[in-house]
């Protein structure tokens, strides 16, 4: 079975792709073919050896989904006009395209919201006769107020496997910030600084190219990696004994990897995926002695919980499969 997915692929977001590249997988696995809808579709076909189409392209978009059985949207945090208006636009219009178009509808591991009520409201009205699975509780309760009923997943990229030639360095802390929230870089700054006093040894981590360059350089850390491809970012994470992390993706990939880890909330969707893995999470004014601390101390998540959270990651694939 084709399957067409749109989702924020194809910008070189390390997040974006590393559920890309999961769905890929997962559904070959399964003997299916994901078809990416990308901003960049060639750049997308390269790196995942699948199919993929212009996600603005006139042509392809229709196309695209009417050479599939399935349109998912997601994952991610797609539906949401915390942004922009346009971005919720531009993936409901997907979702009713694909409805036209008589194609099976799954809302795919995503977290939903923030919403304005404006914004609640066509979001119930887009998703009537859909599937939905979503990543996180808040987005299920979220969902549930709308009158969407909805199913608890997990994201895709919980199932990623690092190398096997990464070896773990307990002494090394990766900080993974997020170049739109600056908020967030003095505290990160600091406990670069702390975690120095202390003989840790810190990876800054851009997951955005251009977009977190300079804020991971402004950190004062060790060492400043950054890329966008998945499968290295995991591998830089896998290797540390600790991850701090503003962007999501740093933490969910920390827990995909079984790396201990805290994450920094800018938005509601990483005090959920931390709350859910039964992990730390701080606030962007955070106080850097307070998370040097949880770092010496190697706060753990819960790993049954996050086991769980994996758990519904692999199963939503069948659940969305069969809808």
């Amino acid at each position: 079975m084709n399957i067409a997915v749109s989702g924020y692929y194809g910008f070189d977001n390390t997040g974006d792709e590393a559920i890309a590249l999961a769905i890929t997988r997962e559904l070959q696995r399964r003997g299916h073919t994901a078809l990416l809808l990308s901003n960049t579709p060639a750049q997308t076909r390269a790196r995942y050896g699948g199919r993929s189409e212009g996600r603005m392209s006139v042509l392809g978009l229709p196309r695209a989904i009417l050479s599939s059985q399935q349109l998912w949207s997601g994952g991610g945090g797609l539906l949401q006009d915390k942004t922009s208006s346009r971005t919720l636009t531009y993936y409901l219009g997907v979702i009713r395209l694909a409805q036209l178009l008589r194609r099976r509808v799954v809302v795919f591991n995503q977290s939903v919201g923030p919403l304005s009520l404006e914004g609640g409201a066509r979001v119930a009205r887009g998703l009537q006769g859909a599937c939905v699975i979503v990543r996180d509780r808040g987005s299920l309760e979220t969902l549930k107020r709308l009158g969407v009923e909805a199913r608890l997943g997990g994201d895709p990229a919980l199932l990623l496997t690092p190398s096997d030639t990464v070896q773990r360095q307990p002494e090394t802390v990766v900080l993974a910030p997020r170049g739109d929230v600056t908020d967030a870089n003095a505290g990160l700054a600091a406990l670069a600084n702390h975690l120095r006093t202390q003989g840790r040894r810190t990876v800054a981590l851009s997951f955005h190219p251009h977009v977190d360059d300079e804020a991971a350089q402004g950190l004062g850390a060790d060492e400043v990696i950054s890329t966008s491809d998945p499968a290295r970012a995991l591998d830089v994470i896998a290797g540390a004994g600790y991850v701090v992390g503003v962007r999501l993706h740093a933490v969910i990939l920390a827990a995909a990897a079984g790396v201990p880890f805290a994450g920094v909330s800018y938005d509601p969707k990483v005090a959920g995926f931390c709350a859910d893995a039964g992990a730390a999470s701080v606030g962007t004014d955070f106080e850097a002695a307070q998370v040097c601390g949880l770092v010496m101390k190697t706060r753990s998540p819960d790993w049954a919980q996050v086991q769980a959270m994996k758990t519904r990651a692999r199963d939503s694939f069948d659940w969305a499969i069969n809808a």
